[in-house]
């Protein structure tokens, strides 16, 4: 689903989406938001590429962040609720992953990435992937997934 599918399919059902993006550093909320007229349904994206940012902008613990790294799916799951916390969206996106070349290991390689959705009042949807690829490739395919997500989970 491409970006104005998925806006068309949130107006229809009144819903409005906020993003909280590491690895993608807001490519997600850019393919929102390069549609004229997705305010209606856009509330806000948090970029929250360090792990402070993480800490101070959507509440993640910092202590979660130091037991299970940051690309996890506890923290996946903190930044969605999170979002949605500090936001006036009904579905929170977000993402945190390794999108390379470097910063990889045997236990989180690149390509590593954690997507949770989050409507409110429900338990998130969480996702691991192992993407393949470049930076670009591996940013890109999260991109997609992230707004396939957030169609399935008003569909």
């Amino acid at each position: 689903m491409d970006a104005a599918q998925l806006l068309d399919l949130y107006r229809t059902k009144r819903l409005r989406i906020v993003t909280a993006e590491s690895c993608t550093g807001g490519m997600i909320a850019a393919a929102i938001t390069d549609i004229a007229g997705s305010s209606d349904v856009f509330d806000r994206g948090f970029v929250t590429y360090s792990n402070e940012a993480k800490t101070e902008l959507i509440g993640v613990p910092a202590d979660l962040i130091a037991h299970h790294g940051a690309v996890s799916v506890h923290v996946a799951r903190e930044m969605a609720a999170g979002a949605l916390k500090r936001s006036n969206a009904d579905v929170a996106v977000a993402v945190t992953g390794v999108a390379g070349p470097g910063g990889g290991s045997d236990a989180k390689p690149v390509g590593l990435v954690y997507l949770a959705v989050a409507r409110r009042g429900s338990d998130p949807a969480i996702e691991r992937h192992q993407f393949h690829g470049d930076r670009a490739a591996i940013r890109q395919a999260t991109v997609e997934r992230a707004l396939e997500m957030l169609a399935e989970a008003v569909a």
